[in-house]
């Protein structure tokens, strides 16, 4: 476990999962074994959305060597610590074209045992914990022209009975979230929302384009930055959300003000 520390907040991160933000004893993140999920954040790349409909392949310029379930490959490789001070630390994951890695989803929720992805990337996850803010940076970088689509997945502990999302000057309710059920709730073209809780947490991104949200239970939610989002399209069609790497890493920033 990695603790972060400064002024009131505090932070804490299991094997670069973010379990824990605190400040003036408020608990922002939702904690596993509570009701709703089993997570309390993950990544979802370099697809996001189901592809249960497609057998579970995705097109790509590069064969048909891409085998991916719910959310792609990465949340299945584990993160390793590469830096680590009282306010920051940095965790990466790396792979390695066409290796296989084993799908936890198989067999309950899937017929795939093995994923595969025909490029190779490494992927950085940051935190730095500044005054009354978190923010999470993510470094993609990997053969130039690889097709990715990004989204941020963190879980909010919610403490009141009508806590309200805010975004663009629109009021969504919990209701309304949960109204959609598993697709998520769209927020389009977006890099701010505030979840107005007992306390506000106010979330900012960069390089991402819209939010999703999605709970089940009234307990919790999930405020979803996201490159596209996956629904928007059927799913044989999922391929027209994916953007590009260049010669540099891509960079995208989720930041958390309370």
């Amino acid at each position: 476990m990695v603790l972060l520390k400064k002024g009131n907040c505090t932070v804490g991160i299991d094997k670069g999962e973010l379990t824990s933000f605190i400040s003036e004893g408020h608990e922002f993140i939702h904690q596993k074994g509570s009701p709703g999920w089993r997570s309390a954040d993950t990544e979802m790349f370099p697809i996001i959305g189901p592809l249960n409909e497609t057998d579970f392949r995705i097109q790509v310029p590069r064969g048909s060597g891409a085998i991916q379930d719910q959310h792609g490959l990465l949340r299945e490789l584990e993160y390793d610590v590469i830096s680590q001070t009282e306010t920051t630390t940095t965790f990466k994951k790396k792979y390695t074209a066409g290796t296989r890695v084993k799908n936890s989803k198989f067999p309950e929720k899937s017929n795939k045992e093995w994923l595969v992805w025909p490029y190779t990337f490494a992927f950085e996850k940051s935190f730095e914990l500044k005054e009354n803010t978190l923010e999470v940076t993510f470094s993609v970088s990997g053969e130039r022209d690889m097709p990715f689509m990004l989204g941020y997945h963190p879980a909010f502990k919610l403490h009141a009975d009508n806590p309200k999302i805010l975004a663009d000057q629109k009021e969504i309710t919990l209701d309304e979230v949960l109204a959609v059920g598993g697709r998520a709730l769209q927020v389009e073209s977006c890099n701010s929302i505030t979840l107005k809780d007992k306390k506000v947490i106010t979330i900012e991104t960069e390089g991402f384009e819209h939010f999703m949200c999605w709970t089940e239970v009234r307990n919790m939610v999930c405020i979803e930055p996201i490159t596209f989002y996956p629904y928007a399209v059927a799913q044989r069609e999922l391929h027209t959300g994916f953007q590009y790497l260049a010669d540099s890493a891509a960079v995208f920033k989720a930041i958390f003000k309370v």
